[in-house]
């Protein structure tokens, strides 16, 4: 075994190795690896070249991920890496970490190893001792040389968080592809007869009949009209304003999944902008917060969702630290798809000093229909991953 310091390399003496990044229990941080598969130009080629716990498996089938696992005193966090099977543009494979609820500098016992998946033999291992306010860490990198491929031990770290270690690597090049038209005939729900006046008239939920609805917090409405076809497509558009005029807030709107049950499912947000065959599309990350409209959208197509997607919780989050308490006019609303028309609106009158908002939440009724609840509740996170539980709990709410 290798004992590697920060800038030493080594050759690969095994086409398949583990990248295992371990650390002591004794810390609140949760600690994420991920990988970067980036060409020779130093970028990806697009975010599904970016492995992460949302995305573990690269088309490839050269790196995945393969998740925590306790060990004695610590965890571990593992990336596994088929050298033979990456493809040929592909010259470097970067391992990252990101850091969500402190700083690596509280994470102790932050290492990485290097693992023979064939033998399990310990290869090499780079300690980092130096960490300190960082929220994003790249631990090493394999790269190709002279046609052999090596590791390197790098040990730089970013305090812009996942985010500025995205942006170096190209990830937020919103690169995705429109959503398909809303004429599209799979993208109509399969009840999409008119719902009878009837029953619209026997909930006591507020309806669209009498045009554009604003919300308060804890407040719903039903997304019908009478007479008129379910919505197939929706805009959900979040916004906000530095509270300081001309500082820029970097927050990152997301969109959590779950079934039935409360049970997550999947998460959209800058880096993974696409989901469920594009029927869930983020338009990007706004750096600034600057500017007038929405500052990110989410784009949904309510009739293309699998049958077992019940719920959808709409988030702020703050990569960089920056509480609420820094931001203003932090809004949500809804939009017909099809004709961009307002149709809901809640806007957050209150701020605490947190990382983190549930915004909203869009639910499918037994019947096929959605309602939208404002919600407005506050939770410490950097990432949409830190509120999937505050949201579990917000859709087993009524």
């Amino acid at each position: 075994m290798t004992a590697m310091t920060k800038g030493s390399n080594i050759p690969l003496s095994a086409s398949v190795v583990r990248a295992v990044l371990g650390w002591s229990n004794a810390t609140p941080v949760d600690v994420d690896a991920s990988a970067l598969l980036v060409t020779a130009a130093g970028k990806v080629r697009s975010d599904a070249d970016f492995v992460f716990y949302n995305q573990p498996a690269h088309a490839s089938g050269a790196v995945t991920h393969q998740g925590k696992q306790p060990g004695g005193s610590g965890m571990t966090d593992t990336v596994a890496l088929n050298t033979a099977r990456l493809e040929r543009d592909i010259e470097r494979v970067v391992i990252g970490a990101s850091a969500d609820g402190g700083t690596f500098g509280q994470v102790p016992g932050l290492h990485i190893r290097l693992l023979d998946a064939g033998s399990g033999a310990e290869l090499a291992r780079f300690d980092i001792t130096d960490a300190t306010s960082e929220t994003a860490f790249v631990f090493g990198e394999f790269y190709l040389h002279s046609g052999a491929w090596k590791f390197r031990a790098v040990g730089q770290g970013y305090a812009t968080g996942l985010a500025g270690l995205a942006i170096d690597f190209g990830i937020t090049v919103d690169d995705a592809p429109a959503p398909a038209p809303s004429s599209a005939p799979s993208l109509i729900p399969t009840a999409s007869a008119p719902q009878p006046a009837s029953a619209a008239a026997s909930s006591p939920m507020t309806t669209l009949d009498k045009g554009q609805v604003s919300l308060r917090k804890n407040e719903a409405v039903s997304l019908v009209k009478t007479g008129a076809r379910p919505l197939s497509k929706v805009v959900m558009g979040l916004g906000w304003d530095p509270a300081q005029r001309g500082r820029n807030i970097d927050l990152d709107a997301s969109v959590i999944s779950y079934d039935g049950s409360g049970r997550k499912l999947e998460i959209v947000w800058f880096i993974h902008k696409r989901e469920y065959g594009g029927a869930i599309v983020h338009s990007g990350d706004n750096l600034t917060g600057q500017g007038e409209g929405d500052d990110e959208q989410i784009r949904v197509e309510l009739g293309a969702l699998p049958a077992d997607v019940r719920h959808l919780v709409f988030t702020i989050n703050s990569f960089t630290g920056q509480k609420f308490t820094e931001v203003r006019n932090a809004y949500c609303r809804l939009l017909d798809g099809s004709t961009n028309a307002e149709l809901v609106r809640y806007d957050l009158s209150a701020s605490e000093p947190r990382t983190g908002v549930l915004m909203a939440r869009l639910s499918r009724m037994p019947d096929g229909s959605w309602t939208m609840k404002a919600l407005g509740e506050f939770h410490q996170g950097k990432t949409a991953k830190a509120m999937v539980d505050p949201g579990a709990q917000a859709v087993r709410l009524p």
